[in-house]
């Protein structure tokens, strides 16, 4: 799997479980959780520094 792929299964995943916490009745922990996740993908997009990408890089299964 590429860094980018893998990248882009993780902030899925964090935002399918932001939306199961929102379900749960965790609705004010899931807003902010789901605006973090918003905030960090166009942060990243504008200035290439995704720290989700520096943790999944040291995994042995991820093609930089």
């Amino acid at each position: 799997m590429t860094l980018s792929n893998a990248v882009q299964v993780f902030a899925g995943t964090m935002i399918l479980f932001a939306l199961l916490l929102g379900a749960l009745g965790f609705g004010t922990f899931s807003v902010l959780f789901l605006a973090f996740i918003g905030i960090n993908l166009i942060q990243s997009a504008f200035t290439g520094f995704c720290p989700a990408a520096m943790v999944l890089k040291k995994l042995p299964f991820i093609k930089a």
